[in-house]
């Protein structure tokens, strides 16, 4: 054999043993990954209990307890591996037992606000025990649990008055992504009027999606009798002398306003820590307008009086309100949203109204 032959046979063998070498790299490379990812499981951490500890300035620890002994805990957490954490600076644990609730690395609380956008609620059942109260601008509400299917709350302003009465059942598990339920909210208007004016609304809920990325429509029936007394006589013509009359012998109140009513809403997380929220509402309402005109009439030297009733008037309300809501523990969170009010038909008004809710788990 030639100089030239061994010399490459020489060189494809330490070619040869090159790859060999990169491709035990590669697939030593791929086993240790394959061997961390089985370890640490698909959401991150290990298999078993998992615990979220949260200090006092927000920040989280998502690992097992190694151990607890009174003063410190040692913890050994994926991302910055085994440390210890001074009790005194811990503000809460909790432990782990849904994997889904890490978004982007983070801990994502699950709690009963996910059941409600801003005026409206889905379909997902409050499981009991599971009670929350929020606080606005327009007053307070509270809602707790009675079952795992049936929820029950009040709501009012801040001077106690309309008073209204809030029930939801779900048909289905939150598991379920298709959810049904049916609510009912029966108020009054309280001492206002002395109690005089009533109303409800009666709707069916279907939400498609879990507790963190859901929509859901709803449709329904409302009713209203604002018990405002109706101080103007029938329609017609009326002198100085007679309106005054037949003003005084009117006592009955305005009729009943009522329709359908129906709503799209959705909630879709942005962050770890944060959700877009999506409520609107519209309703075609049946409602008795009453207008009156006065023309001074010169010959009779004396005011007349016109008096138009239109029982079957008609007007269609819209309302949006998008808006973001913070969520930092699974007891307390705040939304904010910028909305909005138009109605259309017999008398077309718009008008924005701003809202900030401040959730809290009781």
């Amino acid at each position: 054999m030639t100089l030239s032959k061994l010399l490459i046979n020489f060189n494809l063998l330490r070619q040869m043993k090159l790859i060999v070498l990169i491709a035990s790299l590669i697939l030593g490379t791929l086993v240790l990954y394959a061997q961390e990812e089985d370890q640490y499981g698909e959401y991150g951490f290990k298999e078993g209990k998992q615990y979220v500890i949260t200090r006092h300035d927000g920040f989280e620890y998502i690992g097992e307890i190694l151990n607890d002994d009174g003063r410190e805990i040692l913890m050994e957490t994926k991302t910055l591996g085994t440390l210890y954490i001074p009790k005194f600076e811990i503000k809460s644990i909790i432990e782990l037992k849904d994997k889904k609730s890490l978004i982007y690395n983070e801990y994502q609380p699950v709690g009963p606000f996910t059941t409600r956008y801003s005026f409206t609620t889905n379909a997902l059942p409050i499981k009991k025990g599971e009670n929350y109260g929020m606080l606005n601008l327009y007053g307070p509400e509270a809602h707790i649990a009675l079952t795992n299917n049936l929820n029950i709350g009040i709501m009012s302003s801040w001077i106690a008055s309309p008073l209204i009465l809030a029930t939801k059942y779900s048909f289905k598990t939150e598991e379920s992504k298709v959810n049904f339920s049916f609510g009912t909210l029966l108020g009054t208007t309280g001492y206002l009027n002395g109690f005089k004016g009533y109303g409800g609304i009666h709707w069916l809920n279907i939400t498609i999606g879990d507790r963190k990325n859901n929509f859901t429509f709803s449709g329904g029936y409302a009713y209203l009798q604002a018990g405002i007394l109706d101080d103007k006589p029938a329609a017609g013509v009326y002198s100085a002398d007679e309106y005054y009359t037949a003003s005084m012998e009117s006592s009955k109140m305005l009729k009943m306003s009522y329709g359908p009513i129906f709503s799209f809403a959705g909630i879709y997380k942005i962050g770890a820590k944060s959700s877009f929220v999506f409520d609107s509402m519209i309703g075609y309402f049946n409602y008795e307008k009453v207008s009156e005109d006065e023309e001074y009439d010169q010959d009779q030297q004396e005011w007349i009086h016109t008096v138009t009733r239109k029982y079957n008037a008609y007007s269609t309300a819209l309302f949006i309100m998008p808006g973001v809501r913070f969520q930092n523990t699974d007891r307390k969170a705040f939304q904010i949203c910028v909305a909005g009010i138009s109605t259309f038909g017999d008398s077309d008004v718009s008008f924005p109204i701003p809202m900030c809710s401040w959730f809290y788990k009781f």
